[in-house]
């Protein structure tokens, strides 16, 4: 796979515009907005493959460097430099695996064992990544959370740090395939799928919600209950208030990740309750504020 192409950007992109491509493409083919559509989950998983790779500076130069045996590279970089202490004297350019003097669709051992004299057995290569989706929920996410997943047979328990965000990736060691030749398994790679809440919207450790503010309390003020991820709290309205008024409760957002103790804000916006079904006597009584 051309991971370039997959994110529709160019080979000389910015970090920040890949970033920019792979939020837009995730939203696009997200399967919560593609339910039940093959398709759309393919991509969405290619996409969350080609930004994991070209995020990080040090895969992406590996990527560029060596194409499809990008994984390799700290294998093919180690066989140049015996190489060249040897008296073998490389020099290939560099730009990908072909510059070893490769057919196509040669094998990677193949090529180590013309090297080094038929050392084909002895060279040791990673194994394949796994990747994996992970749903929760938004309340889910704000908390520390131990879960069992299955991946080929086998059980793996982790502890999920609060904070994690919707589209991001981690990496455990190890689970991944088996490595070849004896070589070390290769990663799981599990990417958190966090379901919108119909309550807040978040932006990073913070949290945004809308309340009704009624329009009595909107004029002489007063108490109402707001609310927050575990429950409400009680939050004082000043007399006067108007609508669209925004309120920052400290400490009410979202937990920071893997910074344990640091918790972002909660942004209330209010909107006033204009009251419904009045009786005669109480518009009378709107009109006589009006005339004054």
């Amino acid at each position: 796979m051309d991971y370039y192409s997959i994110l529709g950007v160019s080979r000389s992109a910015s970090t920040e515009e890949i970033k920019k491509a792979y939020r837009k493409l995730a939203r696009k083919y997200h399967p919560d907005l593609n339910p039940n559509d093959k398709e759309a989950e393919k991509r969405f998983k290619e996409i969350n493959a080609a930004n994991e790779v070209l995020s990080d500076p040090d895969s992406r130069r590996k990527y560029d460097q060596y194409g499809d045996q990008w994984k390799h590279a700290d294998q093919i970089e180690e066989a140049r430099r015996q190489q060249a202490a040897t008296g073998g004297g490389y020099q290939g350019g560099g730009e990908s695996f072909h510059g070893f003097g490769a057919d196509e669709g040669q094998d990677l051992n193949d090529v180590f064992a013309s090297m080094f004299g038929g050392a084909r057995s002895k060279m040791r290569f990673r194994g394949q990544d796994y990747q994996a989706e992970l749903g929760m929920s938004l309340r889910d996410a704000a908390t520390s959370e131990k879960r069992t997943l299955t991946v080929n047979g086998k059980q793996i328990r982790l502890t999920i740090p609060a904070g994690v965000e919707n589209g991001q990736t981690i990496r455990i060691k190890g689970h991944g395939g088996p490595g070849m030749n004896g070589g070390p398994a290769g990663d799981l790679l599990i990417t958190f799928s966090i379901a919108p809440d119909p309550v807040f919207k978040r932006e990073g450790s913070n949290l945004f919600a809308t309340v009704e503010v009624p329009l009595y309390t909107a004029v002489l003020g007063g108490d109402i209950m707001v609310p927050v991820l575990n429950g409400h709290a009680k939050v004082p309205v000043k007399p006067e208030t108007q609508s669209g008024t925004v309120v920052r409760l400290k400490g009410k957002g979202f937990p920071v990740y893997k910074q344990e103790g640091r918790v972002g804000d909660l942004l209330v916006t209010y909107t006033v309750k204009v009251p419904e079904h009045l009786t005669e006597k109480q518009k009378e009584l709107f009109r006589q504020l009006r005339d004054t």
